[in-house]
């Protein structure tokens, strides 16, 4: 069995793209019985507000320094890559927020949960982001999602009315700043061998054949792979 481990933010759109085209790539290649994703924490911004204060093209060119029409066009190109995967993808009306509970409620699916919830979940909480255009700082978004892909609805009340789970969305994210990961998606294949950023289908199911057959690793990604961090997401 084959251990991918995955940071990624559920407000970072190359990390609903990017995770997306590996279990494509998985898929593709018959893995899918011989694969398993372990989630980890990352927060683009920890010190985000829990309520929405600007639109995403403000916020974008704002922060790239960008024409607002510039940064619609940018935004566009992003969410093109994500309708060519099959997605609903509407980055332009995110509603952006604090993520920090949505990862709580992550770890707690972890715990409590098999393998193929954490997925659903992980699933689910992309897409209310990115399609759904949903605040994820609202715990009662986070609450409707669990219930939906089977938690139990009083133990995850309890849960985000707390701070249970905090310190392993801190821990997680600690590790990443001892690994120097300073974007997302950043994906470590079998404990060492790392790809940091998203890269296309055919790039992962090479990153894949070559990890599964023990190759030499440093030559995968020769392709330019698309990452977000804290100063932003890399611009097409």
């Amino acid at each position: 069995m084959l251990t991918l481990t995955v940071w990624s933010d559920f407000a970072c759109p190359y990390c609903y793209i990017g995770e997306t085209r590996l279990q494509k790539a998985i898929e593709e290649l018959g893995l899918n019985d011989g694969v398993q994703i372990v989630f980890r924490a990352f927060e683009l911004d920890p010190t985000a507000p829990k309520e929405v204060v600007t639109t995403t093209p403000e916020r974008f060119a704002m922060k790239y320094r960008l024409p607002l029409e510039e940064a619609k066009k940018q935004i566009e190109q992003i969410s093109t890559l994500g309708r060519e995967l099959g997605i609903d993808f509407r980055y332009m009306t995110t509603q952006y927020s604090n993520t920090r509970d949505a990862h709580r409620l992550m770890k707690l699916a972890e715990a409590e949960y098999d393998s193929v919830t954490v997925g659903k979940l992980n699933e689910a909480l992309f897409a209310a982001y990115f399609a759904e255009n949903l605040v994820l700082s609202d715990l009662a978004v986070l609450l409707d999602k669990a219930v939906s892909v089977g938690m139990d609805a009083e133990v995850v009340k309890a849960v985000l009315a707390s701070d249970k789970y905090d310190d392993e969305v801190r821990f997680d994210e600690r590790e990443a700043a001892m690994r120097g990961v300073r974007g997302v998606p950043y994906i470590v294949f079998g404990g060492d061998f790392a790809v940091p950023g998203a890269l296309s289908i055919d790039g992962f199911k090479s990153a894949l054949q070559r990890e599964m057959s023990r190759r030499q690793h440093d030559e995968v990604a020769s392709e330019r792979p698309h990452v977000c961090g804290p100063d932003g997401c890399q611009l097409l």
